[in-house]
């Protein structure tokens, strides 16, 4: 065989199988050929399966993709979950799956969608959650970490969502509902549970870029057991119309996660605006907005009788927070039956408060306990390497202190640096008070707290 013809030979058999062919040693070619030149075989592979070139993970990018896609909804209670769900296996495994600008999907069942393997999924238009109550109470998606409740349950690995499309989770009517409930999301014996809008467990190599995400009942997204999970230029707005709160709507909660990147972003709802709750490790939080927030927390955590929960290796920066109850807070549990762990090396550095009622916390007494149960069963859960440093800004003048950070006795909380801290209280005048009690091996400016 010539040299031209081996070269024919090869890119046909690439483009036809999509990989490169497997040739041994001494291949009856009529030509010289050795493992040692497998290289031009997978490089005539890719550019025969990927002309345009590959992604992150080394996958096609969305030129080169099959392009699947499914009628939308004709009305507010016409369910295409079905439709998606096909749609979505459909361009499994190296398709793409489209979602058209103006039209909107109405998702009104129950979906399992946990066999995903290198899909995109670009969507333009709407993604709309039914607002049946009476359905999505009984049927839905579990996770037992505060009785969890989901519309459907994303997983597998390599999967791309994007477009500047919109996820609803139509919570309105949940929120006004839960008025009636009076139950904290933590209370064990609250019934009404609301679904997580967007929830993955098991997802590996998750990337969710230009979308919007809009009025979530509770959580407005979940991962659990995943592993590089990416956001970036992502919206979150929870807005009622009502008296209701929208209580509860977390932006992101990520519970034994290892690898969580949320970049460029902007999120105006009713709770934490990133939440590390246990086994959450190697966390990037950069150029995000929080209005309205309970900040990013650290936790909660030791929540669960004789469970060891850590958090780990999370670095915050650049981000501002405009009105709301924290900005960079950690929290744990205390109590006659919690469980112990562990929050360790954690950075939040450059961060600007506007209006925040605490803007820095270490809260131990998680959450509501009164001042005699958490002495007599105080947490369990220890800190250590917890650095703030150039925060800037005003507190709201709600508290006397723009920063408290309380130990528990049975807890050891050392190693707490505070630098280029400078939040002004306007209700107290001048520079604003950060109290230390019980904290070992401070550096920078802390004072005991008032008697």
């Amino acid at each position: 065989m010539t040299p031209k013809a081996w070269l024919y030979s090869t890119l046909q058999c690439a483009g036809l199988l999509g990989q490169a062919c497997a040739l041994p040693d001494g291949a009856n070619l009529g030509v010289a050929f050795t493992k040692q030149d497998a290289w031009i075989d997978n490089s005539f592979a890719a550019k025969a399966a990927c002309p345009s070139g590959t992604d992150n993970w080394g996958n096609c990018v969305a030129k080169d993709r099959k392009v699947v896609t499914i009628r939308a909804s004709a009305d507010d209670k016409d369910d295409v979950s079905a439709d998606f769900e096909k749609g979505l296996r459909e361009a499994n495994g190296g398709g793409l799956l489209h979602l058209a600008k103006g039209k909107t999907y109405m998702i009104g069942k129950k979906l399992e969608l946990d066999w995903l393997k290198d899909v995109y999924v670009q969507l333009e238009g709407t993604i709309k959650f039914t607002n049946d109550i009476d359905y999505w109470t009984k049927t839905y998606v579990y996770h037992p970490f505060q009785k969890s409740s989901a519309f459907w349950r994303w997983g597998g690995s390599h999967i791309k969502i994007f477009g500047g499309g919109t996820m609803d989770g139509n919570g309105q009517k949940w929120w006004d509902t839960f008025e009636s409930f009076k139950k904290d999301i933590t209370d064990p014996s609250n019934t009404f549970l609301r679904p997580v809008t967007f929830f993955a467990e098991n997802a590996t190599h998750l990337d969710v870029t230009d979308i919007n995400f809009l009025n979530s009942p509770s959580w407005f997204t979940f991962f659990v057991g995943s592993k590089d999970i990416t956001f970036d230029r992502t919206n979150f707005l929870a807005k009622s119309t009502t008296k209701a709160r929208p209580h509860n709507t977390d932006g992101f909660d990520t519970f034994n996660v290892d690898g969580f990147r949320l970049t460029n972003s902007r999120l105006e709802v009713d709770d934490d605006c990133y939440s590390a709750k246990p086994n959450t490790t190697n966390v990037h939080i950069e150029n995000v907005w929080c209005k309205g927030t309970h900040g990013v927390s650290m936790g909660s955590i030791g929540q669960y009788p004789g469970v060891l929960d850590y958090i780990t290796n999370v670095f915050v920066k650049n981000v501002t927070f405009v009105g709301g109850q924290n900005g960079a807070r950690i929290k744990a549990w205390a109590g006659e039956h919690v469980g112990y762990g562990y929050v360790k090396n954690i950075t939040f550095t450059d961060l600007d408060m506007q209006g925040v009622d605490q803007p820095i916390v270490l809260d131990q007494c998680y959450i509501n306990i009164k001042p005699d149960v958490c002495r007599k069963f105080p947490s369990k859960v220890n800190t250590d390497g917890v650095k703030f440093i150039n925060i800037k800004g005003t507190s709201s003048g709600k508290r006397d202190w723009v920063g408290s950070l309380k130990c528990s006795t049975t807890a050891e909380c050392k190693n707490i640096e505070i630098r280029n801290v400078e939040i002004t209280n306007p209700k107290k005048g001048g520079k604003g008070v950060i109290t230390c009690d019980g904290i070992k091996n401070v550096t920078g400016s802390c004072q005991a707290p008032k008697s």
